[in-house]
């Protein structure tokens, strides 16, 4: 026997009201960039091999080192300041700030290696960390906000979030 749906009596227009009404919150935010980054990441790992030239895998060293900084900077203020003494309680708060940094190393070796194929090694290593610690956060920190931060709290870090992206936006 089929169920009615709760939102069968609701016209389209209502229901798209209610979804805007919403608080959109932080995690919400930060995954959705992960989505993105998922995407640029499968898009380096398929190019990468096939690039020619050790400007072409610098090039995109750099968009993806002024990405993963602009994301690590909101997750540091955003998320983890928060939930630092939580974090601090796992033993996480380090791992948590060196996992960013290591990333950021891999995409500095990147941009200065002085061949393609250590380019290439640099670039694809920075892919790697970020894969792995993105999956951390989204297995550790998202759902420990989600649990720890009042609703409130995540939606109006989720406004600084807004705020901070138009800023940089325009």
């Amino acid at each position: 026997m089929d169920h009615p749906d709760c939102t069968d009596h609701l016209t389209d227009d209502a229901l798209h009201a209610m979804i805007r009404a919403m608080p959109l919150k932080i995690t919400d935010a930060l995954l959705a960039e992960h989505v993105v980054f998922h995407n640029l990441f499968d898009h380096l790992e398929r190019t990468l091999p096939h690039l020619k030239s050790l400007a072409e895998v610098r090039a995109l060293a750099g968009v993806m080192e002024a990405l993963v900084q602009a994301h690590g900077q909101v997750e540091d203020e955003l998320i983890l300041a928060p939930l630092d003494h939580c974090i601090a309680q796992l033993g996480q708060q380090e791992p948590f700030h060196e996992e960013h940094e290591e990333i950021g190393e891999s995409l500095r070796q990147a941009l200065k290696a002085s061949t393609l194929r250590e380019a290439r090694r640099c670039l694809q290593k920075a892919v790697l960390e970020s894969r792995s610690h993105f999956d951390k956060e989204e297995r550790i920190l998202f759902p420990m906000a989600e649990k720890l931060l009042k609703t409130k709290t995540l939606a109006t870090l989720a406004e600084t979030w807004k705020k901070q992206r138009k800023a940089i936006t325009g």
